[in-house]
């Protein structure tokens, strides 16, 4: 019982220290994680976004170079060097988009998959570094954890939704 308090005060001070930075540094940003819908996308935009369509393209434009690190084969990638290309289409759909209850276009312009005219997109990347920070750095400090690998991800906090859920019903 010690050790989950432990573990859920890492988290509140983690949360609440990059959201307040977030908030301080760039207001747009931190409402612009909340959103569900980004910005620079109407309603009707997002609706007409198939998803499975979107990623089934993708994985017929990188077919044969699944294993293939990332960064070779899309353009852009800055968080997920030496993934597997095929993974990080995984990774991206169940990891972030179904973690967070959007879709790509949430981060992402359809279609220009490289393109940083989202907020979201560099969000999600500091986001991926607070975690890997609590999962390499603060976890494994926090002594009588039952799990020798203990580990942090979106769905964590975020549970299907955009903004981080903070209470429990």
């Amino acid at each position: 019982m010690k050790s989950q308090r432990k573990i859920a005060l890492v988290l509140s001070i983690a949360t609440f220290a990059l959201f307040g930075f977030v908030q301080l540094t760039d207001s747009r940003r931190f409402v612009a994680a909340q959103t569900t819908v980004s910005p620079t996308v109407t309603p009707t935009a997002a609706a007409e976004f198939n998803q499975p369509a979107a990623i089934a393209r993708l994985k017929e434009q990188i077919k044969g170079r699944e294993t293939e690190p990332a960064e070779t084969v899309f353009k852009n990638i800055q968080t997920l060097k030496g993934v597997p290309a095929g993974r990080l289409l995984a990774i991206m759909e169940m990891g972030y988009a179904r973690s967070l209850g959007v879709t790509c276009t949430h981060c992402h312009v359809a279609e220009k998959w490289d393109a940083e005219d989202k907020p979201t997109k560099q969000i999600a990347r500091e986001m991926a570094a607070m975690v890997r920070t609590i999962n390499t750095g603060l976890l494994k400090n926090i002594k009588n954890l039952k799990s020798e690998t203990p580990t942090v991800n979106c769905t964590t906090c975020h549970r299907g939704q955009t903004k981080p859920a903070l209470n429990l019903p």
